[in-house]
């Protein structure tokens, strides 16, 4: 005998499945921008071609008050409409929005000071939250201003000189922190408990350096960034974002349940995760609980999914016997919460399905504060500032101590992820080793280990992210743009620029070469194959076209790659 797990929704039937699919496909094309992406150029020749659909895909890119394409959201269902911070003004462009987009406007029901003060839950119906300028989303069903996305996206407007653009994103972001309490994942109402991996600093310093050398220095604005900055880097370090008693960060979602926009567009993946650990039972540390009529008065959250008994020997299910109902427990949901905070959703980085995220101190979180710190301290000393720039560095300084206590592992010579509730550190295989490099705390004898094992990451493609082939987008085979340029500018701070050119050119020509096919930027690429294939088993499965960090990673990676190589890149096309 064995046990079958019986989804709560019905799988629908071929027609239906394809009129969805259909249903679908309009949908995000018409969330899409409203003119189609840019086409490849017939008459250029080399590099020319991506280079004009990266230049044009910009503005396909963007949304603002004034395209009624930026209110829809493939992601959740209801009438669209836009919330303004509590007591908010209503603006000129926002008085025209019910008239000319058919979308109704509304005030946040309170203040708020940081993440978890509202519960989302009561906001109806969902909605876009207010941005005063203008930005670039990722593309595809991504109609909101992403975290740690517009870091990437910034890079590249700042290649193609668009520092107008890239500023007007980043004052949005220092909105967010003065109306919504942080950075948030994106500006939807349902994001209102969770931020995304800090890129503030960074992205304010990108645009100041950019406008210098420009000769359009503004100290008065890198003053009034810095207010907001102090205010996000502070949501870290402090509260439920610690990691125990270890000093250290973590990510952590303030809502419970169910992620909102994962019921709607992930259809089937909680019962997906319900069903794994039912049948690896020795890797369910509490995940799945039964459900009760006890548990049920209880406040039970998410879905129940059915369990039976069935033959194995049989051909049909009929004879299946019911033996139940089961949920995903909700601590399994807090976690999960606390992977899409992280960025890398899914991966078994943190267990299967991220289902320890939030016993964790990560790599990359812990990482990418320090590098915030240090650029906040420069910054400060730019405006003369020399105490507060003090202060930054020691609190800088403090964090590389724990990292390289809790998260270097020298017998293997890598950074590994510290689970703070069990005391172990990680041994999983991760891109993210290569984070501390990048914001440049690991010793140089730490990156030469480091660099010694890119070898388990490296493909014909680029750079895996792990060598664990889990079904998921963020584990083997699968290459992203973001931890690849970080992995890579780690690599040149430390010296070793071979294998960054290496890993830059293999990177730029599998992009390069799918754009050649196909006439597309993708959101992520096969590392093995070098191809746009994205079998992705659980969570979305889509491989969105756009792309908006694709696209600035590409400018970026081509602009520090050697001439010689980017000429044989562009001959290559």
């Amino acid at each position: 005998m064995m046990q079958r797990i019986r989804r709560a929704l019905r799988t629908m039937t071929p027609k239906r499945n394809t009129r969805r699919a259909l249903l679908t496909f309009l949908s995000c094309a018409l969330a899409a921008a409203g003119a189609p992406f840019p086409q490849p150029q017939a008459a250029a020749t080399g590099l020319d071609p991506i280079r004009h659909y990266i230049a044009t895909g910009w503005d396909q890119l963007t949304r603002s008050l004034d395209n009624c394409d930026t209110f829809a959201d493939p992601k959740l269902a209801g009438h669209p409409t836009l919330y303004l911070p509590y007591d908010y003004p209503e603006t000129a462009a926002a008085k025209q929005l019910p008239a000319k987009c058919g979308v109704q406007i509304a005030h946040l029901p309170r203040v708020i000071h940081s993440p978890g003060e509202i519960d989302p839950a009561q906001i109806n119906p969902p909605g876009l939250l207010y941005l005063p300028n203008k930005y670039v989303v990722p593309g595809g069903r991504f109609n909101e201003m992403y975290g740690w996305d517009s870091y990437f996206i910034i890079r590249g407007l700042l290649e193609d000189g668009r520092i107008d653009q890239a500023r007007g994103m980043v004052d949005n972001f220092l909105f967010e922190v003065a109306y919504y309490g942080s950075v948030l994942n994106a500006n939807r109402t349902y994001y209102l408990t969770r931020s995304q991996p800090p890129f503030l600093a960074a992205m304010i310093l990108a645009v100041h350096e950019a406008g210098k050398k420009a000769g359009r220095e503004d100290r008065d604005w890198l003053r009034r960034a810095m207010a907001d900055e102090t205010r996000n880097d502070q949501l870290w370090s402090r509260g439920e974002h610690l990691a125990g008693d270890t000093g250290l960060s973590r990510y952590y979602d303030f809502g419970e349940g169910p992620a909102p926009e994962s019921i709607q567009d992930e259809s089937g993946y909680y019962a997906k995760v319900a069903g794994f650990f039912l049948s690896h039972p020795e890797l369910d540390h509490g995940y799945v609980v039964r459900s009760t009529a006890d548990s049920r008065a209880n406040h039970e959250i998410g879905p129940a999914y059915d369990v039976a008994i069935c033959d194995p020997a049989g051909k049909e299910r009929r004879g299946c016997d019911p033996s139940g109902h089961v949920r995903l427990a909700a601590e399994y949901y807090k976690a999960d919460r606390a992977m899409r905070e992280s960025g890398f959703d899914i991966s078994f980085r943190f267990g299967p399905y991220g289902a320890g995220t939030d016993h964790f101190a990560p790599v990359c979180l812990n990482s990418l504060i320090y590098a915030e710190e240090m650029d906040a301290a420069q910054i400060n000393e730019t405006l003369g500032r020399k105490d507060a720039a003090d202060g930054f560095r020691q609190a800088a300084a403090e964090r590389k101590k724990r990292i390289q206590k809790y998260l270097w592992d020298e017998k293997r010579g890598m950074f590994f992820d510290y689970n703070f509730a069990a005391k172990t550190r990680s041994s999983y295989d991760y891109l993210t080793t290569f984070y501390p490099l990048w914001a440049g705390l690991a010793t140089p004898e730490q990156a030469r280990a480091v660099d010694a094992n890119l070898k388990l990451f490296e493909q014909p493609g680029g750079l895996a992210m792990s060598r664990n082939e889990s079904g998921v987008q963020w584990d083997y085979p699968y290459e992203w743009a973001p931890t690849v340029m970080i992995a890579v500018e780690g690599l040149r701070r430390y010296g070793f620029n071979d294998d960054a050119n290496r890993i830059s050119y293999k990177f730029l020509s599998t992009v390069a070469e799918n754009f050649h096919r196909d006439g597309t930027i993708r959101e992520k690429y096969n590392a093995v194959t070098r191809s746009s294939e994205a079998a992705v088993s659980a969570g979305y499965k889509e491989n969105v076209v756009g792309f908006g960090w694709t696209n600035g990673v590409f400018l970026c990676l081509l602009r520090a790659l050697p001439q010689e190589m980017a000429d044989r890149l562009a001959k290559s096309q």
